[in-house]
């Protein structure tokens, strides 16, 4: 994505105008997603690998064929992102990184209609530049990943990035289940007390507490359960995916 000035809001990848710059997705967020099969946004130069395969601006990645699981860095500039987050929705396999602006046309009608969870992650990210290099300043506005498909729904739930999980899609008997069901906060509780007996916990340290109760073996979507019910009091989080007994 590029921007024009300091103060000026991301923009896209594919602008013209003089002076932008291309702003890259911190490579440790596309780790703690990745692997990927395709970037249809990726940069020209690309100082750090971001998917298996790429495709820039050279190539306009909307008028190529997309296959699996897609890393989507889209431009940010009004009429742009909506071409994109609607290619995503009907690809509906991957994950998104955008401005958390909720209100928008597009938000509402690719993100919240289309996509299947969502992590708000925690304070505001900063982007590298073409070189590499962490950009000094933060990226202006809050940060949002979208998930499209179930699989990256349970990525998101399950991954360290710090923030707020938000199921989309899940069947709505799931949801009622998990929320009603004080048996799941019990079990959510006893492995944040038994994986953090000497500290705080990740959530996949307590997801491997967890996956062997017979509540939660086998069950679909297991692991966004438990981040879930982490939120909602099971644990107290301090920090960047850490968490302690509440």
């Amino acid at each position: 994505m590029t921007k024009t000035s300091r103060y000026a809001g991301i923009g896209g990848h594919h602008s013209n105008r003089p002076q932008t710059v291309e702003w890259l997705t911190p490579p440790s967020i596309i780790a703690a997603l990745g692997p990927f099969d395709l970037d249809p946004c990726a940069p020209v130069d690309q100082p750090y690998p971001t998917a298996a395969r790429t495709f820039t601006r050279r190539e306009n990645g909307l008028l190529q064929r997309w296959e699996g699981r897609v890393r989507l860095n889209p431009p940010y500039t009004n009429g742009e992102i909506e071409k994109w987050l609607g290619r995503m929705g009907e690809h509906g396999c991957g994950s998104a990184l955008i401005f958390a602006r909720t209100e928008t046309e597009a938000f509402f009608r690719h993100v919240w209609e289309r996509a299947s969870a969502l992590l708000f992650m925690r304070g505001r990210i900063n982007f590298h530049l073409p070189d590499g290099r962490r950009a000094d300043g933060n990226a202006g506005a809050p940060t949002v990943l979208c998930a499209y498909g179930m699989h990256d729904a349970d990525v998101l739930a399950a991954c360290e990035i710090d923030g707020q999980f938000v199921p989309l899609r899940f069947p709505r008997s799931v949801l009622v289940a998990v929320l009603a069901d004080a048996t799941w906060m019990e079990i959510v509780r006893e492995a944040v007390a038994s994986a953090g007996a000497d500290g705080p916990v990740r959530v996949a340290d307590i997801w491997d507490v967890v996956r062997t109760d017979p509540k939660a073996a086998g069950k679909e979507h297991a692991r966004a359960k438990v981040r879930q019910v982490l939120q909602r009091g099971a644990g107290m989080s301090i920090g960047r995916d850490q968490w302690i007994p509440a």
